[in-house]
Formats: C-alpha cells, structure tokens, sequence
C-alpha cells in the first residue's frame, strides 16, 4: 500500500549501467490501471539476478495491497490465475486461467542460473513477466517469470514460489541486497580493452 512493487529482474534489468544503477538515460516508470495517463517514476530498490526478481518503490500511498497466499500449501491442480500485461499497456491487467500443473520444478536458463519454480498451464505471455500468479482466493502464490518456447509444447508457463519471493524482497527492502551470500570486493569494468 505504500508504494513497493515487486516485478522481475528481467523486466528492468535493461533500464540498468553497468554498476547495476539506473542508466542517466533511462528511467523506470509504472502504469497503475486507474490512472494510466500518469505514470509514476520507480526507484530501485535492489534486485536479485540469481532469483530473477527485482523491489521497485514509486511515492504513492494508500495503494491497494496484494495478499499473499503461501506456497508450500499449494497442490498439482489447484486454480492458477495469471495476471499481466501481454503484449504491453495496451491488454493491461489481462487474465489467464489454469491449474497448478506442477512444484518444485528445476528449469535451468541459457544463462546456467538454476530455478525451483511453480509450473502452471495458465497461459504466460510476453509481458506477463513480473505479474501476479494467484489462487482461487486472489492470493499471490508466486510471481510469473518464463514459460517453455518450443515446437510442440504449449501450456508450459512457470512462476517464482512466494515463499521465496517474500525471503528475497524482504531482504531487498531492508538492505538493498540478499543477505547470508559472500560477495567479492571487486568490479569489472568491460570499457577496457588491450589497447586502453
């Protein structure tokens, strides 16, 4: 209610420098679906690439809260709703149902980062990415972040546990960054090369 959104790291991860900063030439913004000829400017308040998941904060209060459901009490064919933006503002807030279709599945992406994820048939578009996945009592119970591209296979759209999300984002909030990881002192620099 007082303004924190929680999305993909994904979905922001192209408005960022190289010192993980929001670029000078770039800017987050958030459309609410009451008033979306006003956009809000989000700050970051810290991401997570290992669990694709990123805390945005917009000065905004008195906003309509999300309940969270839990997701170690999910079971396989429970009502998924998934809620998103598909294809950008234009089919803003966009509704697809479906069923749990599976927990605890390990999908590795391209990029070798290993995730243990709800797996749901409710249709996952571009742009679904970040939204809610809910069940039958409108409860969040994770949030959507990849599904399956390839011929042949369809209905396979995967979500974050919120269990985990709410372990993640509270540690984002409070500190900017996940705690209980060992972290280096040291930062690479690309701009330079042999010849620099």
């Amino acid at each position: 209610s007082d303004g924190y959104i929680i999305t993909n790291f994904h979905v922001i991860q192209g408005a960022l420098s190289s010192r993980n900063t929001i670029n000078k030439d770039a800017k987050i913004e958030v459309f609410l679906q009451n008033n979306i000829d006003k956009p809000y400017i989000a700050e970051m308040k810290g991401f997570d690439y290992r669990t694709d998941l990123a805390v945005l904060k917009i000065d905004a209060k008195g906003l309509p809260a999300a309940e969270f459901g839990d997701s170690d009490q999910l079971k396989v064919g429970e009502l998924a709703v998934a809620i998103g933006n598909p294809g950008g503002l234009e089919l803003m807030g966009s509704v697809t149902a479906g069923i749990i279709s599976g927990l605890d599945r390990i999908i590795k992406t391209e990029d070798g980062l290993e995730f243990k994820l709800i797996q749901t048939d409710a249709a996952i578009n571009p742009g679904n990415s970040g939204g809610a996945l809910v069940n039958s009592k409108g409860q969040v119970i994770g949030v959507n972040t990849l599904k399956t591209v390839a011929t042949g296979f369809e209905g396979l759209g995967f979500a974050i546990p919120i269990n985990t999300v709410k372990e993640i984002t509270d540690d984002l909030k409070e500190f900017n960054y996940v705690k209980g990881r060992p972290k280096l002192g040291i930062a690479v620099d690309v701009n330079f090369d042999e010849e620099a």
